[in-house]
């Protein structure tokens, strides 16, 4: 259980910041921009979910936003050369199943909606619109986290998972736009 007593502490006024192993780096390490990206994307999930009426969408916004959190710690606990990204008592690790959980998710929504015939702009319904927006954080993630594993040993379903996530909030935009009838669809050249 976490326990927030201060929200402030001061420590990171040298322009460093705690890991969960208790090593410091600087804030704009690759690491801290993976985690920051993260964070930005979950923002802007919860942004969506405060649009979506209570039901599917939104239940599937607050676990990914649970989910998350779990890749942020993740990312905050730095491997040992013979780790092995098994979640432990002290080490929150990213697993396959929440993998497997987006995909499902993922096949689902796509059954229930015509297949595409052009791109798509990020619009339609205000919630399609905030889920774009999600989208498009939750890639920068993606390309955040690829960057620290690029550098550094990072779990490989935390990266799996950082590239499924666009996918889903890009179905679940589908579906927030009439099941994807109301989509706004690219028109290459329309303004020549």
């Amino acid at each position: 259980m976490v326990r927030l007593n201060r929200i402030y502490t001061r420590t990171g006024d040298d322009g460093t910041t705690g890991l969960v192993d208790g090593s410091r780096l600087a804030k704009h390490d690759s690491r801290m921009e993976a985690i920051g990206a993260v964070d930005e994307a979950n923002s802007a999930i919860g942004l969506a979910a405060a649009a979506a009426p209570d039901g599917d969408i939104a239940s599937k916004l607050f676990r990914v936003q649970n989910d998350l959190f779990d890749l942020g710690a993740d990312l905050a606990t730095p491997a040992a050369e013979d780790d092995d990204f098994a979640p432990g008592e002290m080490v929150l690790r990213v697993i396959d199943r929440q993998v497997a959980l987006l995909e499902q998710e993922i096949d689902a929504a796509t059954a229930q909606l015509a297949p595409l015939d052009s791109f798509v702009l990020p619009g339609g319904t205000e919630l399609a619109a905030r889920l774009h927006v999600a989208r498009a954080a939750a890639r920068r993630a993606e390309r955040a986290v690829t960057a620290l594993a690029a550098q550094e040993r990072v779990n490989p379903q935390a990266v799996a998972y950082a590239n499924r996530l666009s996918d889903l909030l890009f179905v679940l935009a589908r579906l927030a736009n009439d099941g994807g009838a109301a989509d706004v669809k690219w028109v290459p050249g329309a303004n020549r």
